[in-house]
């Protein structure tokens, strides 16, 4: 699927919920990233996902700490180092984002944290405290 087809059929909820995984959002996020500058690219990022989870009638599995900071992420990897031009390239060199089992997250927050209907509603800030 193309970018451009990914974002339309995100934005006008004829994307089938089988076609949007965890790798796909990531992608979407990507796309929004690529086309705008970060603060308009979470904006309008987290507005299209709302929407097609309301769509799909599934509104409460929006998660705004965790599209954020994924979206963060995406941002701090796309800004840092080699510049890749393509989703695939992106992808094949930042495999740890992939893995949702084993998120990436959970080196930034507190399992308690992500579980939490503030974190659901409202970006919270990473609070994870490492001990070396």
């Amino acid at each position: 699927m193309s970018d451009d087809d990914l974002i339309a059929g995100l934005e006008d909820c004829s994307l089938p919920e089988a076609c949007f995984h965890h790798a796909d959002h990531l992608h979407a996020a990507w796309v929004y990233l690529s086309r705008f500058p970060v603060l308009e690219a979470i904006d309008r990022f987290s507005r299209a996902l709302r929407g097609y989870a309301a769509f799909l009638g599934k509104a409460d599995r929006y998660h705004e700490t965790i599209t954020w900071a994924y979206l963060l992420l995406l941002n701090e990897r796309m800004r840092s180092g080699e510049a890749i031009a393509n989703w695939n390239d992106f992808a094949a060199a930042h495999r740890d984002l992939f893995d949702w089992n084993d998120s990436i997250l959970r080196k930034y927050y507190r399992k308690e944290t992500l579980e939490s209907e503030k974190a659901r509603m409202d970006f919270v800030m990473p609070d994870h405290r490492r001990t070396n």
